[in-house]
């Protein structure tokens, strides 16, 4: 099958139109007409090659909403016309504790990522910035009726990569709760954190994001310009949750955390970073990172936003690479209100 795509041809070249052949369907495979597929700062970081292993051409995409079009012999979850979503990944052993638990993502097998991977049977994978995708149906998740599905397409990264965090380290009522950066994750974090229960700060540079964190649901708001602002928060959260993809100072943001805060980091800076021990420590404090959750928690999270309201502000653009690129520059230089969405639907149709 083929499928009209976006594709970047080689390391760092900007994005260029393909057509690429799509898998024939399995017992257990669904055939879906993507509709709209968000972008991840991680397809910008993936194409330029900055964490290494590219595979080209590559077709990025990994925020999916569409409609079930056919299905394999063997599914018994979806039927055609269903309206469904395709996350990061899209494959897994089905076999090891973490699958069997739910957390296809930490796969001991090796989770097979929904592009620039290489699947169990060598074949490439291929990502959302697509007319169609073939996906077996336990990779597969469905969007309730309750969301648009425009604005649902982000939430299969950055809404499960904020809710995940959230969930585990148990922000809710009594928890105080800090979210760094106020961008696609973050935006998604302050809701998130807020129909949970939790007393929600913003911490940006963006001095003219305060009334829209404000909105979304953050009980306050300070500019990590002010240097003050180190000083007056310190040891005033239980959680932080650190969404930007640019080093920070960490040992700075170390000294808002309590006796037993954790820092939580879920964007992923090129380079590395580097903190002292000290405020670790003295104060029982713990650095950690949060990937994206499984199938069963995504699932969780859609269902959460449909019942809470919780969408992201977002970007409609079309499918044709001149666009897209400059929607990939205007992301490095964070001039976007939050999420850019491609609608496929623009793609030739044959």
């Amino acid at each position: 099958m083929k499928a009209h795509s976006l594709c970047i041809p080689s390391t760092g070249a900007p994005l260029e139109h393909t057509v690429i052949e799509r898998r024939g369907l399995r017992e257990e495979d669904l055939l879906i007409d993507i509709q709209y597929s968000g972008i991840c700062h991680s397809d910008i970081h993936q194409g330029k090659g900055d964490w290494g292993g590219g595979i080209f051409p590559m077709v990025p995409g990994h925020e999916i909403v569409g409609t079930v079009a056919a299905v394999g012999t063997g599914v018994t979850k979806f039927s055609v016309g269903d309206r469904v979503g395709v996350g990061c990944f899209v494959n897994s052993c089905g076999e090891c504790k973490y699958c069997l638990a739910g957390e296809e993502q930490f796969c001991q097998k090796g989770v097979v990522f929904t592009y620039n991977a290489m699947d169990y049977d060598g074949a490439p994978t291929y990502g959302g910035y697509s007319q169609s995708i073939v996906v077996t149906e336990r990779f597969v998740v469905r969007i309730p009726d309750r969301l648009s599905p425009d604005a649902a397409a982000p939430l299969l990264c950055a809404g499960i990569t904020t809710y995940s965090p959230l969930k585990h380290w148990h922000a809710g009522p009594g928890k105080k709760v800090a979210i760094v950066g106020m961008g696609g994750l973050g935006h998604l974090a302050v809701q998130f954190a807020r129909a949970m229960g939790a007393e929600v700060t913003v911490l940006s540079q963006s001095a003219s994001k305060q009334e829209e964190a404000l909105q979304l649901g953050a009980r306050s708001f300070y500019s990590t310009r002010n240097e003050e602002t180190f000083s007056k928060l310190a040891g005033a959260f239980d959680l932080m949750i650190n969404t930007v993809s640019a080093n920070i100072d960490i040992n700075a943001y170390l000294s808002l955390l309590s006796v037993d805060g954790t820092l939580v980091n879920v964007g992923l800076p090129v380079n590395p970073d580097s903190y002292h021990a000290f405020p670790l420590i003295m104060s029982r404090r713990s650095i950690s990172g949060s990937f994206v959750g499984g199938i069963r928690e995504t699932q969780e999270m859609l269902d959460f936003c449909a019942e809470h309201g919780i969408a992201p502000m977002i970007e409609v653009i079309g499918a044709n690479a001149e666009e897209v690129q400059q929607a990939w520059t205007r992301v490095e230089q964070a001039d976007v209100r939050y999420r850019f969405v491609i609608d496929t639907s623009t793609f030739p149709q044959e």
